[in-house]
């Protein structure tokens, strides 16, 4: 089971990367569209107007909707790393107090801490799975593409999903750590 759980996270984790990453470059590509367009349109298009008047006719400029392109992208991303995170304990700890107890105690804390961990990433799961039946429903589009927005809410529920597996998972290794006393995850 491990090993399953273990190849949901790090697949999210690469997909979520290369989705950073076309969005990097697409944000890359329409600022310097955006920069490009100003300049033919400024000072370049006074001193060479043929040449701008060609270039402009290209369709050089921004990336029309590129904002939600980025919006829906992001939030998959966010998602998208959220399983890594469960698996790798990679959420921020303050652990000022709980250094200094024994480690049954500590491992009781990190129990009860993973069973809420999981109860939200559930919970966070379900509502987003509400979320996106009701887009579905009403048929809503974003303002220039006019792609459907359910699109951006299933590919983070895809993602949310697996962050609630892993997070269960997880639970689930902290609740038998807690009773066998031994410490299997780190």
């Amino acid at each position: 089971m491990r090993r399953i759980v273990e190849r949901l996270a790090y697949g999210m984790a690469l997909l979520g990367g290369a989705v950073l990453t076309c969005l990097i470059i697409l944000i890359c590509v329409s600022v310097l569209g955006r920069s490009m367009n100003t300049i033919l349109h400024g000072w370049f298009g006074q001193v060479m107007p043929g040449f701008s008047s060609w270039a402009l006719g290209l369709g050089i400029g921004p990336i029309n909707g590129d904002f939600e392109i980025v919006e829906a992208g992001v939030a998959f991303a966010i998602f998208a790393f959220l399983p890594i995170c469960q698996l790798t304990s990679g959420h921020a700890v303050v652990d000022i107090l709980t250094s200094n107890l024994s480690p049954r105690i500590n491992r009781f804390l990190s129990m009860v801490t993973e069973i809420l961990f999981a109860a939200v990433l559930l919970l966070i799961a379900v509502q987003l799975y509400q979320g996106t039946m009701s887009k579905f429903r009403f048929g809503e589009n974003t303002f220039i593409l006019q792609f459907p927005v359910w699109w951006g809410y299933a590919a983070s529920l895809v993602a949310a999903a697996v962050a609630a597996i892993v997070g269960l998972y997880i639970a689930a290794t902290r609740v038998r750590d807690c009773v066998t006393g031994k410490e299997t995850l780190l």
